[in-house]
């Protein structure tokens, strides 16, 4: 994003939006955003207050948003905040930290306005932002409204509905999963004050029934590229921006359509939801970061821009994971996300449920329908066991979960790894204990009904509730390996399905010597690049080569690493080419005794390492009948 320096003051309109039935003073959010005027890579939001009855009143923008169990302090980016009362006279206001200000004469507040920055190219000082749940302002390209990012409220008025009007050119389209108000709707009649002029530009208008339900819903405005799925009783959505054009949204609706229907019959043939949206993000930058966040009715994704041949399984995943959320948090979830607290949070301890349960249905959904084979699905459970082992395993999952933004931060990866174990481990548990006629998607199923999307359930009985709803071995399940720090039982819960698991054994083979322990992702000038994170976890290869700590991985065999979409290509390729008795070698970046950093070259003869391999999974030919119905009943539809 290149930032323009504009001198001149743009005279901004302003949109007055009555809903019909309620006076131009009413009790909604009038919000306007206008995306035709772009300064120092800011846009300019304009609020008419609800009416306020107090004398004073706290506004903020949020310190975090559901889904994303990280701070973000979106408040930081709002500059030239303002408040006016209906004569244009400023009241005063104190700003109280990045996301809080204090406004005082609240009585009399009639409008306030500001500019604001974007996340994905700012240089504020402040936590990083998780790309998805991020901001972007791309003049005439690209904007993307995170909505967290932009628009405030008030304290004790989140319950309040929003008007929100979008000022956006005529080239633009905003994919979202919001329905914006049809051309002569009485609530989307729009009057400009006197003296704006909005040639060559379209108003589009939102209407949402509270704060919690705006911050749920991102949009996302470029050139037109979309496409429309209909699955079910439910219109998908795909909004695509790639900059290049390498990839568009009709080749990601053909990748993704037929596991969206897969997960249809998964759900039992009717979703929760009459429109959703998947809204793509591709970037031309170098990244080695990045993902997607979930909303009720809609996903973002943030990803680098690559050829639909290069991303397709990847996509299926994401989208696989991501559609799932219908279900859970929007249909069941406790009473901290039922009334998510967006600067003072509370958290959940049940993200086994909402991402680890869910990350377990966007592969199992696919194994049952045929999507990926059996063995694909196991090599799935195997890098999930494989990637749980690197985190703490000696500490409650509630816990890990009840507190993720403060002690177990770092550990949070792990509710998508084992968290989908934990998931897994219930299924089968389930299937066993009802021969098979009961799983974790009847479960889901079950909790929905009796909560649902306006009912919270209390996050203390949660485990009661599902057990009095199962077994009482389901509930001694959740006592040792989810609220206790038991390692879960996999090889037993294999061995009820018919498969082997074997936790280690030593296999000889050649290696390029960066063990995944060793190596890490350091930022330089030319973006993120892999660099010795220690050399104490290196294997011979890896220790005859002579590696040093901050060593910065710049070629293989004379090669450049291509640090883009061929990343991993490129390393399949080099290992496959390794053979005993040839040499191998390293292009690094290493700092010599100034400091400095200078090119060495570092050359070793390939050799055969021992390598420890783990969690090996494999099909037990010898499965007896009752192993063999019941893999059939957790793998087969």
């Amino acid at each position: 994003m290149k930032k323009r320096i504009v001198s001149i003051i743009l005279l901004v309109p302003v949109f007055l939006l009555p809903v019909a039935g309620q006076s131009k003073k009413a009790s909604n959010y009038q919000y306007t955003v206008d995306l035709t005027n772009v300064v120092d890579d800011k846009v300019f939001v304009e609020l008419l207050s609800p009416k306020i009855n107090s004398s004073e009143i706290t506004f903020f923008l949020p310190k975090i948003i559901p889904g994303t169990y990280a701070i973000a302090d979106y408040g930081r980016f709002v500059s030239d905040f303002k408040v006016m009362d209906k004569k244009g006279k400023e009241l005063p206001n104190e700003r109280v930290n990045d996301n809080t200000w204090k406004i005082k004469n609240a009585n009399r507040l009639h409008k306030i306005s500001y500019w604001v920055s974007d996340s994905y190219d700012t240089e504020l000082a402040g936590p990083s932002i998780f790309q998805p749940a991020g901001t972007n302002i791309e003049e005439n390209k690209n904007f993307l409204l995170n909505t967290s990012g932009f628009f405030g409220y008030f304290e004790n008025m989140k319950e309040s509905p929003i008007v929100l009007n979008v000022i956006r050119s005529e080239e633009l389209y905003g994919s979202t999963a919001l329905k914006p108000q049809k051309p002569g709707e009485p609530s989307a009649t729009v009057r400009l004050e006197k003296g704006s002029s909005p040639v060559n530009k379209k108003v589009d208008t939102y209407i949402v029934e509270d704060y919690d339900k705006l911050i749920d819903s991102p949009i996302m405005y470029s050139a037109p590229d979309t496409a429309i799925i209909k699955v079910a009783n439910t219109e998908v959505l795909i909004g695509s921006y790639s900059p290049t054009q390498k990839i568009s949204a009709k080749e990601i609706a053909n990748s993704v359509r037929e596991v969206l229907m897969a997960q249809k019959e998964y759900l039992g043939g009717e979703l929760p939801v009459d429109k959703y949206a998947f809204i793509f993000y591709f970037t031309t930058e170098p990244v080695m970061s990045y993902g997607a966040l979930e909303h009720s009715q809609s996903s973002f994704y943030f990803m680098p821009e690559a050829s639909i041949g290069q991303m397709n399984q990847q996509l299926r995943d994401m989208a696989a994971h991501e559609f799932f959320h219908i279900v859970t948090p929007l249909n069941i979830h406790s009473e901290e996300i039922h009334n998510f607290d967006f600067n003072d949070p509370k958290m959940s301890k049940h993200l086994w449920l909402y991402e680890g349960v869910t990350e377990y249905f966007a592969s199992n959904a696919q194994v049952k329908y045929g999507l990926i084979t059996s063995d694909d699905y196991l090599d799935v459970l195997r890098e999930k066991i494989l990637t749980a082992e690197t985190f703490k395993d000696t500490v409650p999952f509630t816990d890990i979960s009840k507190f993720t933004l403060t002690q177990y931060k770092d550990q949070y990866y792990n509710v998508y790894q084992k968290g989908a174990l934990i998931g897994m481990c219930l299924d089968i548990k389930l299937r066993q204990l009802s021969k098979g006629e009961y799983g974790l998607q009847d479960l889901i199923k079950d909790l929905s009904k009796k909560y649902g999307k306006s009912k919270a359930f209390e996050d203390d009985k949660l485990f009661d509730e599902i057990t009095a709803m199962t077994y009482p071995e389901i509930g001694e399940f959740f006592k040792k390996y989810v609220e206790g720090s038991e390692r879960l039982p996999l090889k037993d819960v294999f061995e009820l399905v018919g498969v082997n698991y074997i936790e280690k054994f030593i296999s000889p083979e050649l290696s390029l010597g960066l063990e995944s322990s060793a190596v890490t992702v350091t930022q330089t000038e030319d973006g993120p690049k892999l660099a010795i994170a220690n050399t104490e976890t290196l294997n011979d290869q890896g220790k005859a080569l002579g590696f040093k700590k901050e060593d910065i991985i710049l070629k293989i065999n004379g090669e450049i690493i291509p640090y883009n979409e061929q990343f991993r290509d490129f390393f399949e390729r080099q290992q496959q080419s390794l053979e005993v008795g040839k040499k191998l070698s390293f292009g690094v970046l290493r700092k010599n005794e100034t400091g400095s950093l200078e090119e060495v070259e570092l050359t070793a003869d390939v050799m055969i390492v021992n390598r420890e391999v783990r969690h090996l999974l494999g099909m037990n030919d010898q499965a007896t009948p009752e192993q063999i119905a019941l893999r059939k009943s957790w793998m087969s539809e």
